[in-house]
């Protein structure tokens, strides 16, 4: 059994997705970064400075005078609604974002798919015909 796992564990398409699961991780911390540190706060100043992730409901009456979410969590239970709302647009920036990149992924990968053959010489197609000759026989 301890074969089988390493034969598994050491084929090249487990060794694949191990690179690309790191790789992704990485790349995720800078799609994060570049999400809510740079288009978030556009999106949140075009209508007015709005930051949606200080929106939220108390859910006690503990929490008094509007804190800021982080201090209304410790100070009791709250709905946090504009945090879900930034993941949320988080996420669809995100989603378009690759989507565009596989989209321009699969154009570059048809474009080098559509290589023409180059044209056949005389040579060519004089030995293509006798061969199609010969196989009429």
């Amino acid at each position: 059994m301890l074969a089988d796992f390493r034969k598994f564990a050491l084929r090249g398409n487990v060794i694949d997705l191990a690179i690309g699961v790191i790789i992704g991780a990485a790349f995720s911390k800078i799609v994060n970064s570049l999400v809510s540190d740079v288009i978030m706060p556009i999106i949140g100043a075009s209508p007015g400075g709005l930051d949606f992730s200080n929106y939220y409901f108390p859910l006690t009456t503990a929490i008094h005078d509007h804190p800021a979410y982080a201090d209304a969590k410790k100070a009791g239970a709250v709905l946090g609604y504009g945090q879900f709302l930034t993941v949320a647009i988080n996420f669809l920036i995100i989603a378009f974002i690759l989507f565009l990149v596989v989209r321009e992924i699969s154009k570059l990968e048809l474009t080098g798919l559509k290589k023409e053959e180059p044209a056949l010489t005389k040579s060519e197609v004089l030995l293509t015909e006798i061969r199609d000759l010969l196989a009429k026989r």
